[in-house]
């Protein structure tokens, strides 16, 4: 896989990258980190890249979209490879192995460059490879990520490099990382020739948030009442006071009372519980924390009027939305 006809091989030699995917994989995650290579490889005429797919079994691996993808051989049968990238997308926890994991770990000891793509950050730090270091993964992942893992720096930027070790968000992020190794390796102006062939206005770097800005995404441009969100953003385990968020953004309570109901058509009060709500349902979906253990995360300092609410907003208590949302009974 990754060679094309007619290229020829650099004089410093084709850089081998190697792909694990996991059940579920992110196929858009997987494509825009391949993609880049190619056209890099065929723009050089030369053989700048190869890359090659593994599995823990040999087996085809079935992505999150239902595909599946052929792989070259189970990982078993891979002794070295100078760069591997986890593939991941879904509770990545529920299709770790202890193959995995130790072929990672032997990999890390013969200096291998070890990557996560999407949510492959997590079986990383499940193996013990991103302690005391600076790592991200998709932000809905985010909150689970930081609650499991805190000898690890969780980052919202868009990709990681930290030593031998990248992680990054998945998505469209694969391409710029991908980018940013082309421009390192191969000068800026290749990157620039691949991202502009891929209809990719803009190499995005590292230090890019994953998410839009806080007033795109909820379509308001008030600087305020942007300010506020944040803060309550900020703020889920130990939630300001309404008074608080008042100070916050220089007006008066009224006024802030006035904005939200005008921008939302509920009480600032209501709007942070729905934040804190919607915090809770990623950390159930994401994490084994017990229910006690996810409210107290989110501010709520008694299981019946968490779980209360909680149906409320999602019409089941946290244990059905969990086994729901796991597919399971």
């Amino acid at each position: 896989m990754g060679q094309e006809t007619g290229l020829n091989v650099p004089r410093n030699g084709t850089e081998r990258i190697g792909f694990v995917l996991v059940p579920q994989f992110s196929m858009i995650s997987l494509v825009s980190a391949v993609e880049p290579m190619r056209i890099a490889n065929r723009l050089k005429g030369e053989l700048l890249y190869s890359w090659h797919l593994y599995s823990v079994d040999g087996q085809p691996v079935e992505s999150s979209n239902g595909m599946a993808m052929m792989v070259e051989k189970p990982i078993a049968e891979v002794d070295f490879v100078p760069t591997v990238m986890v593939c991941a997308s879904f509770e990545p926890e529920r299709y770790e192995t202890k193959a995995l994991l130790s072929w990672l770990r032997r990999l890390n000891r013969k200096g291998a460059e070890i990557g996560g793509l999407c949510t492959g950050a997590v079986i990383l730090a499940r193996a013990g490879l991103l302690n005391g270091r600076r790592a991200t993964t998709h932000w809905e992942s985010l909150p689970g990520f930081v609650e499991r893992f805190d000898d690890i720096e969780a980052s919202t930027d868009l990709f990681e490099i930290d030593g031998r070790f990248l992680t990054c968000s998945g998505g469209t992020a694969s391409l710029d990382l991908m980018l940013h190794r082309i421009g390192q390796r191969h000068g800026k102006a290749l990157s620039v020739a691949v991202s502009e062939s891929m209809l990719h206005e803009r190499i995005r770097s590292h230090g890019d948030h994953q998410r839009m800005a806080l007033g795109l995404r909820l379509g308001i441009h008030h600087p305020k009442l942007i300010a506020i969100i944040e803060a309550m953003e900020q703020n889920l385990e130990e939630p300001l006071s309404v008074d608080e968020l008042a100070d916050l953004g220089s007006i008066s309570r009224r006024q802030l009372e006035r904005l939200f109901r005008s921008h939302f058509g509920e009480t600032p009060s209501g709007f942070y519980l729905k934040l804190r709500l919607h915090h809770a349902r990623l950390l159930l979906q994401q994490t084994g924390m017990t229910v006690l253990q996810v409210a107290l995360a989110c501010g709520f300092f008694s299981a019946p009027y968490f779980s209360r609410a909680y149906r409320k907003l999602f019409d089941r208590s946290p244990r059905e939305d969990r086994s729901l949302l796991r597919g399971t009974s």
